[in-house]
């Protein structure tokens, strides 16, 4: 046993009600009232008390009772002399009990003091107060010697028991506080990475739509501020309007989208790719089995291959591009490829406009995947893999 152990009082959750169950709360006070009952007409009813000895006796109890109850409240705060001042006073009772011809009152007071000091203050100091009480017990005892100790041990060691009880019953109301506040965290940080998922989400679905849709307002812009007949400019305008217009819609298709996956209602990323590309232009290649992807794996493919094509559209427009779709182990892996584009080959790694290559990279890596993109010797290459 440690010098702490000895030193240190019961913990909190052992000294107050916390964990015992109605049942055993209302049989120990039953058992209480019981006790007390007996004891208050046992000692009523003696012969030795008549007059002022009577009104002593009604002190005495009424004493017993506030200097328990201050006592318990003394302990579970964790006050020590005032804890011991109130033991003293019990003891002093038990010994006018005693002195009055009440004996039964002050041996049940005495064996009382030593159990509850046992249980409720530092065994350091309740080791003591127990050994004054039980030997305070014992020598008033009229029983043989082997019986009175038989006694005193008996009492020593079912103190030291229910301290043991409550010890436990104090442990297991900590754990299972510590459960309790370890799994409202663990909800909190659920809601808080389902609200930072959604909210990425939408995110990257917004600077995506919002991206594509200021390519087609500045070349509006530039046509409109170089062309000396708006009239005879007016269809590639149209065009243009017309394209930001299905951006837009795209991107509110893709707020839906990104929504609905995240509710796990998801059309397959092969379905997915094969209508962007069409409506792009562009070549799809998927080798592999094709097979479900987890929610966030199938929607960082959906954003890596819209961000890529967008790129594709901004710095390197009229390119050829190719788009694989590869499922290989555990891994899903998405290459875009373009070839022979009037855009520089470096000119995407410092756009920096919305999701962009920054995003693209930190979604894969909170998947603990990996994303590649940059020139290579045909043109620019995006490369991600995501576990799957």
């Amino acid at each position: 046993m440690t010098l702490n152990s000895w030193t240190s009082w019961p913990l909190r959750e052992s000294l107050s009600r916390e964990g015992i169950g109605d049942a055993r709360m209302w049989i120990g006070r039953v058992v209480r009232a019981v006790v007390v009952a007996g004891l208050v007409w046992i000692t009523l009813t003696g012969p030795g008390f008549t007059g002022w000895s009577l009104v002593a006796a009604c002190a005495g109890m009424t004493a017993t009772f506030l200097a328990f109850r201050g006592f318990f409240r003394m302990t579970a705060d964790r006050r020590l002399w005032p804890s011991i001042g109130l033991f003293a006073v019990l003891e002093a009772v038990a010994f006018g009990f005693e002195f009055t011809g009440a004996r039964a009152p002050a041996i049940v007071l005495w064996c009382a003091c030593a159990i509850t000091a046992m249980e409720r203050l530092p065994l350091s100091i309740a080791v003591p107060c127990s050994t004054l009480a039980l030997g305070a017990y014992a020598v008033v005892s009229h029983d043989n010697w082997i019986a009175t100790a038989a006694t005193t041990v008996g009492l020593g060691l079912a103190g030291y028991v229910v301290r043991l009880d409550a010890e436990a019953r104090g442990n297991a109301q900590r754990l299972l506080a510590q459960e309790r506040a370890a799994r409202k965290a663990e909800a909190e940080s659920a809601a808080l990475a389902e609200r930072g998922r959604i909210a990425r989400e939408i995110h990257d679905v917004l600077a995506h739509s919002l991206s594509a849709q200021l390519v087609h307002l500045e070349a509006a812009r530039l046509l409109i501020k170089r062309s000396t007949d708006l009239e005879a400019d007016r269809d590639q305008l149209l065009d243009r309007v017309v394209a930001c217009r299905g951006m837009a819609r795209e991107g509110l298709d893709g707020t839906r989208e990104a929504l609905s996956a995240l509710r796990g209602e998801m059309i397959p990323v092969e379905d997915f790719l094969r209508s962007l590309t069409a409506a792009e232009g562009v070549r799809l290649e998927v080798r592999g089995e094709g097979r479900a992807l987890p929610a966030e794996a199938g929607l960082a493919v959906r954003r890596v291959a819209q961000e890529a094509l967008t790129n594709v559209r901004k710095h390197a427009p009229g390119a050829r591009v190719d788009v694989r779709l590869e499922y290989a182990g555990d891994e899903v892996g998405l290459e875009v490829r373009d070839f022979g584009g009037r855009g520089k080959p470096g000119e995407l790694a410092s756009s920096g406009s919305g999701y962009g290559l920054l995003g693209m990279r930190e979604r894969a890596e909170l998947l603990g995947g990996t994303l590649f993109s940059g020139p290579d010797e045909k043109g620019f290459v995006v490369r991600l893999r995501v576990p799957a």
